[in-house]
Formats: structure tokens, sequence, C-alpha cells
């Protein structure tokens, strides 16, 4: 189980050197103040992302007076006042206090525990509430949406797309929803592999109620992530916000079964606008169910049938990924690599060097190496130069 000290990084602790556990806990200044200003109510993403921009921190927007706060776009005099009260508040310290009871972690965007890929969108909260734990190998992280009331067809073909892109090493991320979400994240914790959930409420209000047990899995194989106070209710405004995390979290997203009006396609459009490859799974050409994912297609998504195409699509990561399971993996593509090619591929490198030096680099039988380099090729990992020169395909 994981200590306390461990669950609050930025925290200050007292440790008592002859009992051993923590026996004192205080969360940090900076903490609390973005926990103040996150529990205002009325205070949505985008007006936290205006006031943290013009003032520059949680203390400064804190300090600030009446009439300044009403200087940035949004912030009304209501919603002034409200900021101002938030100074002497206790809700920050009851909300870290109820977070420690119930082993809960607080994710700050620009430290090494916030996730990767969010931390470079625009629009990302600045704090996750987290049950569970994060961890870099996430990085490699592929969203599997859709409809809630989906037919049969779109049920079995988000756990298998789940199942096997786990199976793979990618970290599946849904939004713990009916439907298609659950079914993602059930294919992922079937497999073994790790699965992340975006909530909409807060860690203490499991939404659907029937996946309180899902909840727990993915807890033990991944996280539950949510930007919401941890007592938060279902609200419907609060489901569309959480989609861009969603997105954002992920290398990209695959819409399995939506309709014209889904949700779902929300979190298309948030993957669109962050630079995330998007990617649909046909249906029926007559099924009501998949018309979203078929105009998704027409207009230039990528048409995915299995997890193949899928690894495919991703192609190269911006930053390689290092794990115990894997090692060091630059495109998603690497993840179906026995150990022999991908210990090849670590030879080859994305400046042109001379075949001879991969093999020796190598380690292994010269003409294994050079069956191996023509596999590597022939998956378009790698690319052949003249003068007997090899590369990283795709740089």
């Amino acid at each position: 189980m994981t200590e306390p000290a461990e669950l609050f990084p930025a925290e200050e602790s007292t440790v008592d050197a002859s009992a051993g556990p923590v026996v004192r806990r205080e969360p940090s200044a900076d903490l609390i103040s973005h926990l103040r200003l996150s529990l205002v109510p009325g205070i949505g993403p985008r007006h936290l992302t205006s006031l943290l921009d013009y003032f520059g921190g949680p203390d400064e927007v804190l300090a600030a007076s009446l009439a300044e706060l009403e200087h940035v776009s949004g912030i009304g005099p209501k919603l002034a006042r409200l900021i101002q009260t938030a100074r002497h508040s206790k809700a920050a310290e009851n909300e870290w206090r109820l977070a420690c009871e119930h082993g809960f972690r607080f994710l700050e965007r620009g430290t090494p525990v916030f996730p990767t890929n969010l931390d470079q969108v625009p629009d990302a909260p600045r704090l996750l509430r987290c049950r569970g734990e994060v961890l870099k190998r996430d990085d490699m992280a592929v969203a599997i949406v859709g409809a809630r009331r989906c037919t049969v067809y779109g049920q079995q073909q988000a756990e298998r797309l789940g199942r096997a892109l786990a199976m793979a090493g990618l970290t599946i991320v849904s939004g713990l929803a009916r439907g298609i979400d659950g079914a993602a994240h059930r294919g992922a914790l079937a497999a073994g592999g790790r699965t992340i959930a975006v909530s909409a409420t807060g860690l203490l209000e499991v939404y659907p109620p029937e996946h309180k047990d899902l909840a727990a899995q993915i807890a033990e194989s991944g996280a539950i992530l949510s930007e919401n106070r941890l007592e938060q209710k279902p609200n419907a405004g609060l489901f569309p916000q959480r989609n861009r995390i969603i997105s954002g979290i992920s290398l990209g997203v695959i819409i399995v079964e939506a309709n014209r009006k889904s949700g779902a396609l929300h979190t298309a459009r948030h993957a669109n606008e962050q630079g995330r490859e998007v990617m649909a799974l046909p249906g029926r050409v007559d099924s009501l169910a998949s018309e979203g994912c078929h105009d998704l297609i027409r207009d230039g998504a990528t048409l995915i049938r299995d997890a193949d195409d899928v690894l495919h699509a991703l192609g190269p990561l911006i930053e390689p990924v290092t794990s115990e399971e894997t090692g060091e993996v630059r495109s998603t593509r690497e993840l179906t690599l026995n150990d022999q090619e991908r210990a090849v591929l670590n030879c080859v490198q994305t400046d042109p060097r001379l075949v001879d030096e991969v093999i020796r680099d190598a380690g292994i039988e010269p003409s294994r190496v050079l069956a191996t380099l023509t596999v590597l090729e022939m998956k378009r990992l790698v690319r052949r130069l003249p003068g007997s020169m090899i590369m990283r395909a795709g740089y």
C-alpha cells in the first residue's frame, strides 16, 4: 500500500523515526491556493485560465481587488466577490483532508506527476484529483469513446480494441460511462493492461452507480481522474467539459459507435483542436448508431479496423517513452515487435549509420541482424540508404 507521504509529494511531512509512519502532514501553500480557486462556485476551466494568465498565479488572484478581478474577461461583480470570499474559506483544507482520508492524490499542472500529454494542451486543468496512479508509460495512451446506448456490435468492438491495444502496451483512456466507455475499460482490464477513466463527477461520486466495482478495478490497474471537487454530483454540463481531458491525455481518439448527436463527437472535435489523431470504426452503412463515425471518416478521420490500424495511425511519439515492460519506445508500432526486433531497432539511430555498426552493437549473429533489419524495413520502422547506411523511418 502507498504510504501517505508518497500520495502528496509536494506536501511537508513530519516523521517520527522511531514509530515509522507519518504522524502529521501539511499541504503546500500553492496546492491550497489552487484548491481555493477551483472550489469557487461558478469558476470553470476558462475562467480559471483567464484569471491565472492575467494575474500570474493563484495567490495573486486571491489577493486582487474587486476592481482588478472585474478587468478579467468573464469575471463579473458576483464572481469577483466569491473569489474574495474564498480567501478565508476552509473549503480547500476540508477538500485536502477528505482526499487524505481516502488515499487520493492531487496532480498539479507543471509538476512531474501531471500527465505529460495533457500538460501540452492549452486549456488543461490546473489541478486533477487522482484515485490510483498515473505512470510515465501512460504517455502511450489512446482513448476509446462512443455511445452510451450502443449496439451489441459496438460493445464487442470496443472491448476487442481495448483488449488488443492494452496487450500491445497502450493505456486505454475513456470516461467510465455506460456502453462503449465501460466496454473499453473492461477490455483493457481483461488483458491485464492499464486503463484511465476521466470522470465528470467527483471521485467520491462514481457515475453511473452500477460502475462502482468497475471504478475500483480501474483504480487498481491505472487511475481515475477528475478536475471537479471530490463530492461533485452528476451535472449535464460537466460531461462535455471533461471530454477535452480524455482527448488531451491521449495520443489519439477512437470513436467506436456514435450517432450524429453523440457526445463522443465533442471528444473528436477536442482531439482535432489539440492536434491528436482522430480515428473511427465503421459500422453498417445503414446503421444510425454509426452515422457519426461515418461522417468523421468522410471528413478525414482515419478508418480503423483493428489494433494494427491504430498503431500505424498513431506513428512516432513526440518523445521516447521508457518503461520496464517495453524498454525505449519511439513509435507505437514498436509495441508489436518481439525482443530480437526491438533489440536490433534500438541499435538504429535517427541519424544514418553504417549497417556494420548496427551488426557490431547488436551483439548477435550478423545473419540474424540482417534478417531482422529486413523485417523492420518491411514494417516501415527503418529505412536503408545508399552506401550501406540505415536509419529509423519517420525522422
